[in-house]
């Protein structure tokens, strides 16, 4: 058999008969940076790999061969099953998919060592040099137009809210592969510039927009000094005549100086923010409005416009001191609302509703005090300095008094001010909190699958794949006669191949946070509600089983990762290095509007070595976030 085997490892690469083999059986979506088993050591090439780089991984497996042994190697046992397996049996061992893995694994145990940890270093540095995506421009998002025309024009009216929705792509809304303008969105825009044009000048110059006395040599002045504030650097001479025509062809100074202002909000350079800038001259600038933006979520003030006219961001010192400066600025506070809001989908819970007969007290309005709550927690340990660990294993809660009703907890006056829990509270941290239990539940009752889901995705930065085509993915029905818990119910997971690969990732983490319901507040028992026979009058009377609740949970490929509250998973992930990682990656992807690739492996590297030398002070991790964006001298 071994010769036989070994024919068939010598007649073709890796790549041509093993790896798509491995794709199969979907390999990939669990061994990958975005994978549930990112933790490990084996991660897939990426998907545009040369043949040079996909031969360097296949070589780089025998790490994971028993030399002596190769149908013991963990390469061979685990995808077929005959070992224990997160992602469970991938292909049975005598598929042709596992006699091509088989014959590959005994081509690797003839492998020298040496030959092995080249092949590693070739295919990691390949990896390294995968080229980083950049974006010359990237469009304003609707927060950053609001902010802008504030701190542009002194108008705090809400003109987004007649902008078509942004799509969340990647986790946000700010990514640039998702920022094209639609006819829709220049319209929007074009209405929108009118009307602040419009409104900045009515009554007068009341915002003190025009700093020289009106007159024809006024008019360039003007265009020039508005200009830089709102194309976020010096015009170019041909823009400054074309805008200065524009004015003069007006009857009077503010006529002319609204049209101008009008014509400024619709260029590309106000509604696309430079981001990278092959024009030298341009690069101070670029890196202004990349620090104003991550960090203000707005323009850049006068300062920082003057720092980079000196070509004073191009040193770490020089930018470490504007960024040193900045994060005192209360407007440092926008930004991170944005982050958080956006991390944690604040809008999956706004934009939906809960059944009224189960949950008659839960309003609009409390779903928006869950999200005001998660954002004061969020801000504090920032603020603070505390180490950001208490964000998953913190025992308080920032309540109001629809939500103390809900935890149990004096209200606070003020509201959203910090609530020690009691001792022995099975709550703690984001995931003890309302906001996450609410957002990660059907209307009338809990979804185990959707919060061990939010674990995975958001909080581990793993991706778990979407289910198969032509997927059921109805659970079985619940009647009077055999009233059945969720955990019951979804049982038919486990025993469903289509379905049992992925939902023993996600389904025994929303488990264990069985004991709350589908808006945060604790339950000792489940509850299966029916409607009872009609009465004759058109109504039904409704009835309802109450079930005892298990509350055990583990999440799959963390060691000793058994809880069974918010508390314990809390606690799990404060001390999860994976978590961790996964906080830095998403600012990552927030700020760099893009998705982290192998390329920014050590920037993540880099920068989570800061967040946890600094005993995970969340600032410091920002600062070392923003400066993998820039080129010092």
């Amino acid at each position: 058999m071994w010769a036989l085997l070994l024919l068939m490892a010598d007649s073709a690469s890796f790549g041509t008969r093993v790896l798509p083999a491995l794709e199969e059986g979907g390999c990939r979506a669990c061994h990958s940076s975005e994978g549930v088993a990112s933790a490990t050591k084996l991660q897939f090439p990426r998907a545009a790999a040369s043949a040079d780089e996909v031969d360097s991984f296949g070589r780089a497996l025998g790490r994971f061969v028993n030399r002596q042994s190769p149908e013991q190697s963990a390469l061979w046992t685990k995808p077929t099953g005959q070992s224990p397996h997160a992602g469970g049996r991938r292909f049975a061992p005598d598929s042709p998919a596992g006699q091509k893995l088989l014959a590959w694994v005994v081509e690797l145990a003839r492998l020298p060592e040496s030959e092995i940890r080249k092949a590693e270093a070739e295919f990691l540095a390949a990896s390294a040099r995968e080229e980083r995506p950049t974006a010359a421009l990237r469009r304003l998002t609707h927060s950053q137009y609001a902010n802008t025309v504030r701190d542009l024009l002194g108008d705090t009216a809400p003109v987004t809210l007649q902008f078509p929705p942004e799509d969340f792509v990647n986790g946000y809304k700010n990514q640039y592969e998702s920022q094209s303008l639609s006819p829709i969105l220049l319209e929007a825009y074009g209405a929108a510039a009118e009307r602040l044009a419009r409104n900045a000048f009515l009554g007068g110059d009341n915002h003190k927009l025009v700093s020289c006395t009106p007159s024809p040599a006024c008019r360039g002045e003007f265009v020039r000094a508005f200009g830089l504030r709102a194309f976020r650097r010096p015009l170019e001479p041909s823009e400054v005549r074309r805008y200065t025509r524009l004015f003069s062809k007006a009857p009077d100074f503010p006529r002319g100086a609204q049209l101008a202002v009008e014509a400024m909000l619709q260029s590309p350079a106000f509604l696309f923010r430079l981001d990278e800038s092959a024009d030298p001259r341009w690069q101070p600038y670029a890196a202004a409005s990349r620090l104003s933006y991550a960090v203000w979520d707005t323009m850049p003030d006068d300062e920082l416009l003057r720092a980079a006219s000196r070509n004073e961001l191009r040193t770490r010192e020089q930018f470490d001191a504007q960024l040193k400066r900045m994060l005192a600025d209360p407007k440092a506070r926008q930004s991170l609302n944005e982050f958080v809001s956006q991390w944690l989908r604040f809008d999956r819970l706004t934009n939906s509703s809960k059944d009224r007969r189960r949950f008659p007290k839960y309003t609009r309005e409390t779903a928006i005090a869950m999200t005001e709550e998660a954002r004061h927690f969020f801000l504090d340990l920032i603020n603070k300095g505390s180490d950001f660990r208490g964000f998953f294993s913190a025992p308080i809660v920032y309540p109001n008094a629809d939500l103390a009703a809900i935890y149990g907890v004096p209200a606070p006056e003020p509201g959203f001010t910090p609530v020690a829990l009691p001792a022995g509270s099975e709550r703690s941290g984001i995931v003890g909190q309302a906001l996450f239990l609410a957002l990660t539940a059907k209307p009338d009752e809990t979804s185990p699958t959707a919060r061990g889901l939010f674990v995975r995705e958001l909080l581990l930065c793993q991706h778990v794949p979407d289910p198969p085509p032509g997927t059921d993915t109805n659970l079985p029905e619940v009647t009077e006669a055999a009233p059945k818990t969720n955990r019951e119910r979804l049982a038919e997971h486990t025993t469903n191949p289509a379905c049992a690969s992925c939902h023993r990732l996600i389904d025994p983490i929303g488990h264990g946070l069985e004991r709350f319901d589908a808006v945060g507040a604790r339950r000792e028992t489940f509850e299966v509600r029916f409607l009872g026979a009609d009465r004759g009058d058109g109504e039904s009377k409704a009835k309802s089983v109450s079930l005892p609740i298990d509350s055990s949970g583990y999440v799959v490929g963390i060691s000793e990762a058994s809880f069974s509250s918010p508390r314990e998973l809390g606690e799990l992930l404060a001390k999860t290095p994976k978590c961790l990682e996964c906080v830095v990656r998403q600012y990552f992807r927030f700020v760099h509007g893009r998705p982290d690739g192998e390329a920014d492996r050590a920037a993540i590297e880099k920068s989570m070595s800061v967040f946890r030398n600094s005993g995970y002070r969340f600032q410091e991790m920002m600062k070392e976030v923003l400066r993998t964006r820039e080129r010092f001298d």
